[in-house]
């Protein structure tokens, strides 16, 4: 009885070795074996609601691995556009492989939530935008400014409702026609000096001029957001933020002790 488990069992494992090493294709130089192709197949089908049947998934294996033989057969790899590429691949291996696990860790607490937002509130403002385009020269801006500080002096003076002259003087078509009302926004999603402008005033004060990119704003400050009343997911997502960029930044810091570095700053003013 002993004897015969053996046997069957012996068939058995070596029917399974067998097939396993079958080869499902041979592409010049590299063979696909049943193990090959199970392995990744089954990775696609866990990875999509709408996975290729086996026959269009062995079309895509074979495709892959003529074009990458066609590729060497060119020396491609030696291309410099290859070679960058593969050392991005590379740089982003060494980050998943050192820093992925820790990041993955990373937990964010109410507490941190409510710390951050303390310093980051949420903010609506309106504004009235003199803009300049982009790659304008140094007269061209000039003239810009020339005309804020103008309408910045008519915006002091006026008793008329600051909706009234954004639509006298705004350059921004998307937000004129709202009274220069932009919505609620975040550090996240504001230009930073912006930002600071902004939440640095009280509720109903008007400020000038603050240069973007974009141009020259004149801002109202009409509103600041409770934590109780934010976006948590926002809030979580930028806290989740610091938290992974203090973890690059240790492991840099670490890191760039093993080798020498000079830099000259000065050549990129």
């Amino acid at each position: 009885m002993k004897l015969l488990i053996s046997i069957l069992m012996l068939i058995s494992t070596t029917s399974f070795a067998q097939k396993s090493t079958e080869v499902v294709a041979q592409v010049g130089k590299k063979s696909i074996t049943v193990e090959d192709f199970n392995k990744k197949y089954n990775e696609i089908k866990s990875q999509t609601i709408n996975p290729p049947s086996k026959e269009q998934f062995l079309e895509d294996l074979v495709r892959y691995e003529v074009g990458l033989q066609e590729a060497e057969k060119r020396n491609l790899q030696k291309d410099p556009i290859v070679q960058e590429r593969f050392d991005q691949e590379m740089y982003k291996a060494l980050l998943e492989k050192d820093i992925g696990p820790r990041v993955q860790k990373i937990q964010v607490s109410d507490k941190e939530m409510a710390e951050w937002y303390a310093k980051n509130p949420e903010l609506r403002t309106s504004h009235i935008l003199i803009e300049f385009k982009p790659g304008a020269t140094a007269a061209q801006i000039a003239e810009a400014k020339k005309r804020a500080v103008e309408i910045f002096e008519e915006v002091k003076k006026s008793k008329r409702p600051f909706e009234e002259l954004v639509k006298l003087y705004s350059d921004d078509a998307l937000s004129k026609q709202a009274g220069g009302d932009i919505g609620w926004q975040s550090r996240v999603t504001l230009v930073p000096n912006y930002y600071e402008a902004a939440s640095n005033m009280k509720v109903g004060e008007i400020k000038g001029l603050i240069e973007t990119q974009f141009g020259f704003h004149i801002l109202k400050l009409t509103g600041k957001r409770s934590f109780e009343n934010a976006n948590k997911r926002q809030i979580r997502a930028a806290v989740f933020d610091e938290k992974r960029k203090q973890l690059f930044n240790d492991y840099f810091d670490k890191l760039k002790k093993s080798y020498t570095i000079k830099e000259n700053k000065s050549a990129i003013k």
